[in-house]
């Protein structure tokens, strides 16, 4: 199937397909003319890195997940560490939503006196809240110098 049949039937711009054969994440099998082919599995391939961004993976980080074949070879522990990290972000933003919905309808005459808008903003201090997680294990760290094309 060619470029354009794989843009339109994952929904992704040709630049961005470009862009993943160019990080190693997909690869072309041939070209007609100036149009890259790719075999029928690719959808699939790119079914895995949209989940894989979705959870919150860098490219660099999916690319190590996917071996030379672009069959999947997934550390199960690298998964479980991802899991951990989102409860984490979970909890966070359901600290923040609480809180702001609490703020909302709060019946102190200012936030200021609110003892729950209070403790958020002691959090928010802290950066208990608002920070983005680290990285928790040398394999997480994020290395990608730069993201695909509009799109996705």
């Amino acid at each position: 199937m060619d470029i354009t049949e794989v843009s339109k039937r994952s929904g992704l711009p040709a630049s961005t397909l470009r862009f993943y054969e160019e990080k190693g994440l997909i690869t072309s099998i041939g070209r007609q003319g100036l149009r890259r082919l790719f075999g029928a599995r690719v959808l699939e391939q790119l079914a895995l890195i949209a989940l894989g961004r979705s959870a919150g993976f860098s490219l660099d980080e999916i690319a190590g997940m996917l071996g030379a074949d672009g069959r999947p070879r997934i550390d199960k522990q690298v998964l479980a560490d991802k899991a951990e990290e989102l409860d984490r972000s979970i909890r966070k933003l359901t600290a923040m939503r609480d809180g702001l919905r609490h703020a909302a309808v709060c019946s102190a005459p200012s936030h200021m006196e609110c003892p729950t808008f209070r403790r958020l903003l002691g959090l928010a201090a802290s950066g208990a809240i608002g920070k983005p997680e680290k990285a928790t294990s040398p394999r997480r760290r994020r290395t990608d110098k730069k993201e695909p094309p509009a799109g996705r």
